[in-house]
């Protein structure tokens, strides 16, 4: 027993001992400015010290809790309704301004808690949702015009409320709830104007967001929905009277309106991006400027068909505006994407507001005349894009002064009769075309292709004066019939190819080359189909004997032009 009482005694002055130490180390001054080891905590104690951080204050349960009572609030309202005890507008005011509580909670809860933001969001647009429905649909209190109104006041305060903070889930779920609302109480009531209009300044917002970058994803949300909503009462009043009997009448200054608003809406924005912010255009801003012009245009052309050539004026000015941006801001900014957009729409304008306004002839010449400045233009300052808007602008030409058309039957089928004098015009146009831009320099497959299609058209319009001429002088001494008009086919295009072969690689044009071979294979299918079924034995004889000098020629011709004496004939000319 005294053993026992001598080590206790032991063990409480060491323990006393330990004591005085730890209480003089607390005292010192440079132990008491100095960070504890974080060695000192063992790595058991941490659970039962550091409780596990729950992603939202005070746990999800909680949250999802208060969510269903905000439901069981609006079921509440909905029951207040249906009994009556209250006027129908004090139910109305109730719904909204509960509605519209939710979402002021879902703003103002704090920043490190976005899961209660979004469940707070999600409960307004329940509440809100089904609410419209029935007010609009079975209660018959509210209009489609103010239920249009609540929507939009809706995303509004979302965006509002929102902005400061950039709390992205909660204008998502505010816009996912109007848009959707929208769109099913259009179709439900038959009353597409207020909703329509709705959807139209929600993308008033969307884009005024995303012109001072916020919130840029949500117009991937708006801009289809605003043309689904856009495209059902073209589709829809376009159709006969007798199947819309259920759909409200719309005045026609409607249909032309709303449709303008929208491409009015995506076209500021994207020329405010881009030639002020100087922003490079996204492929979502260039398929929605389209969609929404070709809606508009769709709509004036159906709705007042009697202003098509106004549409055109519009479509004239435009291109104007277009090809100013092009070449005066993009230009000098060497942004490649803008400048190829807004240049391509240009041209694309140009080509619709001449064939709105202008009568055939009128169109084929003020087309020439434009693919020879375009052309000219390009050619002296380098702009491959002129070059090719040249291209398009004369085959656009061809077709409208009927080239094109007389060229095929005089080629092949039936050979047609005398063409006008602008046929000849716009022929000599394309000559002239390519003689001055089928030089262009370069080795790069858009150099090449511009050069290529060049030929083509110009080759076309040379075999057709001259297939022509000697149809011409054939009639003077007799009537050619149909093997004769085979024969002198033959004749010409097998002169031509060994003319483009030769011509192709004396001077470097590889594209002529190309068509050379490209005409012997025209006139090997003109053999089947034309000579042998309706020729006799003597222009099939001709025939024959003029292809079989070409496949023998051709490739003999282009061997000759590409050898080093005629490289410098050339040089000492």
């Amino acid at each position: 027993m005294d053993d026992l009482l001598e080590a206790l005694a032991r063990l409480s002055e060491r323990l006393e001992h330990l004591e005085s130490r730890v209480s003089a180390l607390e005292r010192s001054p440079k132990t008491a400015n100095s960070r504890p080891s974080p060695t000192t905590v063992p790595m058991s104690a941490t659970p039962a010290t550091e409780p596990i951080a729950l992603p939202q204050e005070g746990g999800v349960f909680p949250v999802v809790g208060k969510a269903m009572l905000g439901i069981a609030g609006a079921y509440l309202l909905r029951a207040v309704a249906e009994s009556g005890s209250l006027p129908q507008w004090v139910v109305v005011a109730l719904a909204l301004a509960y509605a519209g509580m939710w979402l002021l909670w879902a703003a103002r809860v704090p920043a490190n808690t976005p899961f209660a933001s979004i469940a707070y969001a999600v409960t307004s647009a329940l509440i809100l949702a089904p609410m419209l429905w029935e007010l609009t649909l079975r209660f018959k209190v509210l209009p489609a015009a103010a239920a249009a109104g609540v929507l939009i006041a809706f995303v509004a305060g979302a965006s509002a409320l929102a902005w400061k903070r950039n709390l992205v889930p909660v204008l998502w779920v505010a816009n996912v709830a109007a848009v959707l609302t929208a769109l099913a109480l259009m179709i439900a009531t038959r009353d597409l104007a207020p909703f329509l209009s709705a959807l139209l300044l929600m993308a008033v917002v969307s884009e005024f967001a995303a012109d001072r970058n916020r919130w840029l994803r949500l117009r991937f949300l708006v801009a289809p929905a605003a043309d689904l909503a856009v495209w059902i009462p073209i589709y829809i009043y376009s159709l006969p009277e007798s199947a819309r009997l259920d759909y409200a009448p719309v005045h026609s200054a409607v249909l032309l309106t709303l449709p303008s608003v929208l491409f009015l809406i995506y076209g500021a924005s994207v020329t405010f991006r881009t030639t002020w912010l100087r922003q490079r255009i996204a492929m979502f801003e260039i398929a929605q400027t389209v969609i929404a012009f070709l809606l508009a245009a769709f709509s004036w052309f159906w709705f007042e068909p009697a202003d098509r050539v106004g549409l055109g004026i519009f479509c004239l000015f435009f291109s104007a505006a277009c090809y100013a941006v092009a070449f005066v801001r993009f230009d000098r900014w060497r942004e490649r994407r803008n400048y190829w957009v807004y240049s391509t729409w240009s041209a694309l304008l140009l080509l619709a507001g001449t064939f709105l306004c202008f009568p055939p002839l009128l169109l084929a010449l003020l087309l020439s005349a434009a693919a020879i400045v375009a052309t000219v233009v390009g050619a002296r300052t380098g702009r491959l894009t002129l070059q090719f808007h040249g291209l398009l602008y004369i085959a656009a030409a061809a077709f409208a002064s009927g080239l094109l058309d007389y060229a095929v039957r005089a080629l092949a089928g039936t050979f047609p009769s005398a063409p006008g004098w602008m046929v000849w015009l716009v022929a000599a146009s394309v000559l002239l075309c390519y003689a001055v831009g089928g030089r262009f320099p370069g080795e790069l497959w858009k150099q090449r292709l511009l050069r290529l299609l060049s030929a083509i058209l110009a080759v076309s319009a040379a075999a057709t004066l001259l297939v022509s001429a000697l149809v011409w002088l054939a009639s003077v001494g007799m009537t050619p019939g149909a093997s004769h008009i085979a024969v002198i086919r033959t004749l010409i295009t097998c002169a031509l190819a060994l003319t483009l072969a030769y011509g192709g690689s004396r001077w470097q044009h590889i594209e002529l080359v190309w068509i050379a071979y490209g005409t012997l294979a025209l006139v090997t299918a003109k053999l089947l189909f034309e000579d042998l079924p309706h020729g006799h034995s003597g222009s099939i004889a001709v025939s024959i004997f003029l292809y079989a000098v070409a496949l023998i020629s051709v490739p003999r011709m282009a061997r000759l032009g590409s050898q080093p004496g005629g490289s410098r004939n050339s040089s000492k000319l």
